[in-house]
């Protein structure tokens, strides 16, 4: 094996001497799949074109883990324990199997303590095209939302209980683990509004720390940085960036103890995001990290951000108002695209009219299957360990936070082209793109709501009539669920839509929206 290896890694096929994502992509699927439907789980493990074919066996599990109330629970064992045995971890040339790597010998990692210079008290707000929305106005654009489709109930409840209890937003009482501190779409600038004791991990990288140890110094919270060596509490800040940080990918054991080591309860959020095969291992850092804490220290919590980007089981309702939608098209537009579907072949405009399914519970499901094929199996998949993990994690008696987060234009997502310009011409097909910033002050409410709100679903006391109903709740979808197309039917020409929007007169832009 390469001596170049480092930390976590796919499994080096003995064949190519290099790693196939595809081929360990498919294997931890078919095994997901295994116990619930052998067929289909053959046919993935010997899957061709898994990546232009991948959404359909995504969609399969979550067909298949609608129909009994455990067998999602299954589909996310066997998928964890496959991922657990494939993946590898590399230390000093040796070669370990990722299950067994929190045995390992762990080098300290030593704790710098930062308290912002800001003594003002918590406060909430949306940013939202250039306002600042509290109050009133905040449950109005809530209601707004909710009438276009663009966010289910469950979500603009949450959103309104937080406007409700201002009280929530002190998080003097909570210790919460950032794993990727520095992430554009998450929540540091808001804990660090609201009195959080932040435990901040990302990259030893200046840039990544200089804007972590800034956010927090004009803030009222308590940072918590992990560093390799021991530093002197007088250690200038300019000297803390280049020092400060752990890495996720190699240094996985380490963080695991030293989060052990932390005598507070914990809120873990998995939050780090890399691009291709990086997101997958990624995840699977976080993953080994949550699942060792967890197992140490009981009383931890857990939060994930779902993207809308992926296949859902979803309320009987979210179906039918796509259906209705497809059917009030405007005659237009029903003459234009059912020609462009019938000389694709379906291909384009493909009717969003999944059948319905029936679970063991007496209740009846759709799927919401917003899978966008230029994303990639690396990227379904790391999402699908969260999704995973959430459910286990809940069903075995953990507080969990998992929420749809809407499509955001951050820059991961807008240096694809394609995607950037589907984003823009969205409002074709009445779907929502945020921008970060209003991204982030909705998604760290949501997480706040699940900490405080006794009622939530991520309280496992709260009784859910199936697993999946976890990621049903809370959701911003931005509206792909109630569209009247498969979404990845219709994103090239909302992309063609997104490249002409500025050029387009505005009568025109309104007419095509009609």
């Amino acid at each position: 094996m390469s001596s170049s290896l480092e930390g976590l890694q796919f499994p080096i096929s003995p064949a190519h001497q290099k790693p196939s994502t595809s081929k360990t992509g498919r294997e931890i699927i078919a095994e997901a799949l295994a116990s619930v439907d052998h067929e289909t789980s053959i046919r993935a493990k010997q899957e061709k074109n898994w990546r232009k074919k991948y959404p359909e066996y995504f969609k399969a599990l979550v067909e298949q883990g609608i129909q009994t109330t455990n067998a999602a629970i299954n589909i996310a064992e066997h998928g964890l324990n496959k991922a657990h045995h494939v993946f590898e971890f590399y230390r000093d040339n040796q070669k370990f199997a990722l299950k067994d790597i929190m045995s390992l010998p762990a080098k300290s990692l030593y704790t710098v303590k930062l308290k912002g210079e800001s003594n003002a008290a918590p406060e909430w707000y949306v940013p939202y095209h250039g306002q600042k929305l509290q109050g009133k106005v905040l449950l109005q654009q809530i209601q707004k939302w909710l009438d276009a489709g663009i966010i289910e109930e469950s979500h603009a409840n949450a959103l309104r209980a937080t406007v409700a209890h201002p009280e929530w937003f002190d998080l003097s009482d909570r210790t919460m683990v950032l794993f990727g501190a520095a992430s554009e779409a998450g929540p540091l600038t808001w804990l660090a509004k609201w009195k959080a004791n932040i435990v901040a991990i990302d990259l030893n990288n200046e840039h990544v720390w200089d804007r972590i140890l800034s956010t927090v110094q004009t803030g009222n919270a308590t940072l918590y940085a992990p560093c390799n060596a021991a530093v002197n509490d007088d250690t200038p800040t300019q000297e803390l960036k280049q020092k400060l940080g752990a890495n996720l990918l190699t240094q996985t054991p380490e963080i695991a103890q030293w989060l052990v080591q932390n005598e507070h309860q914990l809120d873990l959020a998995a939050i780090a995001y890399l691009d291709g095969e990086k997101h997958v291992r990624v995840a699977m850092a976080m993953d080994c990290i949550m699942d060792y804490v967890s197992q140490q220290k009981a009383d931890t919590s857990l939060m994930f951000m779902c993207t809308p980007t992926d296949v859902y089981a979803v309320p009987e309702e979210i179906i039918s108002a796509s259906q209705s939608k497809f059917q009030d098209r405007a005659p237009a537009q029903k003459l234009l695209t059912k020609s462009i579907a019938t000389i694709s072949g379906q291909l384009f405009f493909k009717q969003n009219n999944d059948q319905m399914t029936r679970s063991d519970n007496g209740k009846t499901y759709g799927i919401a299957d917003c899978l966008v094929v230029e994303q990639g199996p690396n990227y379904a998949l790391a999402k699908r360990i969260q999704q995973w993990r959430a459910t286990v994690a809940r069903q075995n008696g953990q507080r969990v936070s998992i929420n749809i987060a809407p499509s955001t234009t951050t820059r991961s997502v807008t240096k694809n082209p394609l995607l950037k310009a589907a984003f823009n011409g969205a409002s074709l097909f009445d779907v929502e793109s945020f921008n970060p910033e209003t991204t982030n002050a909705l998604m760290a409410a949501l997480w706040i709501h699940d900490l405080r709100n006794p009622e939530s679903v991520a309280n496992p006391e709260t009784l859910l009539d199936h697993p999946l109903e976890l990621m049903m709740s809370g959701a911003n979808h931005g509206g792909l669920w109630r569209v009247a197309y498969l979404a990845r039917t219709a994103l090239p020409f909302a992309a063609v839509y997104g490249f002409a929007t500025e050029k387009l007169p505005k009568a025109l832009k309104n007419k095509l929206k009609k």
